[in-house]
């Protein structure tokens, strides 16, 4: 039976995620960050065609619906004061119905060329002096509220369109004034950058406000390459059938990312492996304290993943590197690649190396 669903899958379909051979690190950030959308994003540098867009739909398209409040340009969450919008809120507050319905999560691709008002927003200032209301066409933080914000070429995009984007991903709201009117409303998402090292490097000051860094390269392997190769054919060929190949190992990491949600706030990481975490900051001279948070709560979102409840020091050495290397202070003549660094200073931290 042809259904409404069918042909909009037949019009866009996503290559499963599960079926994605290698790039660990690309995988791994972006699981950690739905689990735990406070790590603050992830920025995926690496050679071109080597699959970023093709994973980050991949992970929008595995995760479980959301319910929003119909109609709402926000996204509006039915009951949690701090996902709604104010409209929506007063609506909460005076216990009046409100038509809900089950979506997708919004994933939305940022393009090089938008303006800060499709980004944020605008205010319709005549319409505020002459009638006395509010208008508000909201933008791209709003459609994006409880979604996945993606930006490709990321390192070409506007310094001030790339700090806004990182203050609302932080903030979780965005703020729009004009002519002493102001708007303010929930946005909370992932925040997803891309690019190619050679076209350029994001300032450190904006580069540091990523919660993590993953680095990608192109496949040597003959025969790896081979098998990518094929995947890609097979999906090619008919992509219903590709999928549907792929729709048990996809829900069961669906599921598994649920349970992780849930079990995130029960999580412990004791105090001696949080001092061990400053200390390895303080041995990399890690300026702020950003790296140390950062840490924090992607060891804790990877042990969720892993179904467990105590945060080990494996489980922080999987994610240190991806939280701290793009940290690090260049030094033009240091030719011990970043992440090598982080891992030497974490294995002497630990005692793992004398």
């Amino acid at each position: 039976m042809l259904t409404l669903s069918n042909i909009k899958n037949n019009l866009r379909p996503i290559f499963p995620f599960t079926a994605i051979v290698g790039q660990e690190e690309m995988k791994l950030s972006l699981i950690l960050n739905v689990i735990d959308p406070k790590i603050g994003g992830v920025i995926i540098m690496g050679d071109r065609g080597t699959g970023k867009s093709t994973t980050i739909r991949g992970i929008a398209d595995l995760l479980p619906k959301i319910s929003v409040v119909t109609d709402d340009p926000f996204n509006s969450h039915p009951s949690d004061l701090e996902l709604i919008s104010g409209n929506i809120k007063h609506s909460v507050q005076n216990d009046m119905n409100l038509a809900v319905q089950l979506v997708n999560v919004p994933m939305v691709d940022l393009p090089l060329g938008a303006t800060e008002d499709r980004v944020c927003g605008t205010i319709d200032i005549e319409k505020a002096l002459i009638n006395g209301i509010k208008a508000f066409e909201p933008g791209i933080l709003a459609r994006v509220n409880r979604g996945i914000l993606y930006i490709d070429e990321v390192n070409l995009l506007d310094d001030h369109l790339v700090d806004i984007l990182l203050d609302s991903a932080a903030s979780g709201w965005n703020t729009v004034e004009r002519e002493g009117i102001s708007v303010r409303h929930p946005s909370r998402f992932v925040l997803v950058g891309s690019g190619n090292p050679e076209e350029g490097e994001l300032r450190p000051q904006l580069l540091d406000r990523f919660g993590m860094h993953a680095e990608i390269r192109t496949v040597k392997d003959p025969h790896l390459r081979v098998q990518i190769v094929e995947q890609r054919d097979k999906f090619d060929e008919n992509p219903q059938n590709y999928i549907e190949s792929y729709k048990a190992r996809q829900e069961e990491l669906k599921q598994t990312i649920i349970r992780a949600q849930k079990l995130l706030g029960s999580v412990i990481l004791d105090q001696n492996l949080k001092v061990k975490i400053s200390e390895i900051c303080g041995e990399l001279e890690v300026d702020g304290l950003r790296g140390d948070i950062v840490t924090n709560r992607a060891a804790k979102a990877l042990c969720a993943f892993r179904g467990k409840k105590q945060v080990s020091s494996a489980d922080v050495r999987k994610v240190i590197t991806l939280c701290l290397r793009h940290r690090l202070r260049k030094d033009p003549l240091e030719s011990v690649d970043s992440g090598t660094r982080v891992k030497k200073i974490f294995d002497v931290v630990m005692g793992i190396v004398e």
